[in-house]
């Protein structure tokens, strides 16, 4: 019975061995491929779980990585040769004095009788003369005659302490204001006796919120300053601001199209931006530059009265009428004049007692309607006269 058990047994295993799948082809026996052989051990014990083949993940093709996006190029207009005497337009400043140059030079490029002049200086401001000192380079500038006409912006840097014989004066308070103005009217004082024509562009606003606040104040300050100084004053300010009336980075350009007007620091123009900032200037230039040479000898309105013998400063254009419409406030309300042109009292100055002085202008008590928020605080100057003595 062992026997017969054992034979069997050996039997199934040679079947079992040759098991394979044959095919016969030409006399030829291939064992077809992937099939696996089956063993006794596989018949005693059962077969070995099969492990599923791996499934091979889809071969995902690379994501394509969209070309990123060029500023468009600023147009440059042909380059052509400048005239041995061709009106020089300075440019004084800061950072945005170096941007306002270059859409300047992109905008006069193809005339021949303007050269516009880089004098920007970054990170400089009226408030650090120990870093640059503004009021004693403008007179170097005058000294060596580099320029026919002015045009300065400036004061993103003005925002910090201003130091008067040691003393550290806060930003933007009573002090502060009075001491940075006087130092604006100085440098303006110094163009208008080198007979220097001035155009004071203004500031834009700014991204940040407190720092835009800050801004439009100095940029307030410097608007006296130019009326005081015989210059005359670009007001940039709503030529900036977005559709809802705030900050904005995008706007028209001079074109009529939606471009990038500021750069991402919320501050500093962008080159359309520039070339805008560029366009509104050039309409001011055109009162003062007319084709190859600088016209200074404008009518005056005043010529023929009374009045004309007032002492200010030679005043052009709509910067005069503005001086004129600011005087006629200081007058006392209490006193009746004889006629109309009595408003502004005739006479030199420090002679008669109705002389008109220019710096009384910025002598109004804070409060009045003539301070024009930047008048004299009676409290403090009582203190300071206290001081002194």
């Amino acid at each position: 019975m062992v026997r017969i058990v054992l034979a069997l047994l050996m039997g199934l295993f040679v079947l079992v061995d040759v098991a394979p799948v044959l095919a016969q082809n030409n006399d030829t026996i291939q064992v077809a491929q992937g099939e696996k052989r089956r063993t006794l051990f596989d018949l005693l014990f059962g077969e070995e779980p099969s492990q599923p083949a791996p499934v091979q993940q889809p071969q995902r093709a690379p994501r394509q990585q969209a070309p990123a996006t060029a500023a468009a190029p600023v147009a440059v207009a042909p380059q052509v040769e400048k005239a041995a005497d061709a009106t020089r337009l300075a440019v004084f400043g800061d950072s945005l004095a170096i941007d306002l140059s270059r859409a300047l030079e992109r905008r006069y490029a193809e005339d021949a009788n303007l050269v516009v002049i880089n004098k920007g200086i970054s990170s400089s401001g009226f408030v650090r003369a120990d870093f640059y000192d503004w009021n004693a380079a403008l007179r170097e500038e005058i000294a060596a005659d580099s320029f026919d006409l002015a045009v300065m912006i400036i004061g993103i840097n003005d925002r910090q302490e201003l130091r008067i014989d040691g003393q550290a004066l806060a930003p933007l308070s009573a002090g502060w204001a009075a001491a940075y103005q006087a130092r604006l009217v100085d440098a303006l004082e110094a163009l208008r006796a080198a007979r220097k024509p001035v155009i004071w562009v203004g500031l834009p606003p700014m991204e940040k919120a407190e720092y835009s606040a800050a801004i439009s104040q100095i940029a307030n300050i410097q608007r006296l300053a130019s009326f005081a100084g015989g210059a005359e004053y670009l007001d940039i300010y709503e030529k900036f601001l977005g559709e809802d009336g705030k900050y904005s980075a995008n706007g028209p350009d001079v074109n009529g199209q939606t471009a990038r007007m500021r750069k991402d620091d919320g501050i500093h123009f962008a080159p359309a931006g520039s070339d805008k900032l560029a366009f509104y200037l050039s309409q001011t230039i055109r009162t003062l530059y007319r084709g190859g040479a600088v016209v200074s000898a404008v009518a005056d309105p005043l010529l023929g009265t009374d009045a004309a013998a007032m002492l200010r400063p030679p005043y052009q254009g709509v910067g005069q009428m503005r001086l004129l419409e600011m005087a006629g406030t200081v007058i006392p309300i209490s006193r009746a004049p004889a006629r109309a042109n009595d408003l502004l009292r005739a006479g030199s100055a420090g002679t008669g007692s109705g002389a008109f002085k220019l710096e009384t202008l910025f002598d109004a008590p804070v409060g009045r309607v003539d301070a024009f928020g930047v008048g004299v605080d009676p409290a403090a100057q009582v203190l300071e006269n206290a001081g002194e003595r």
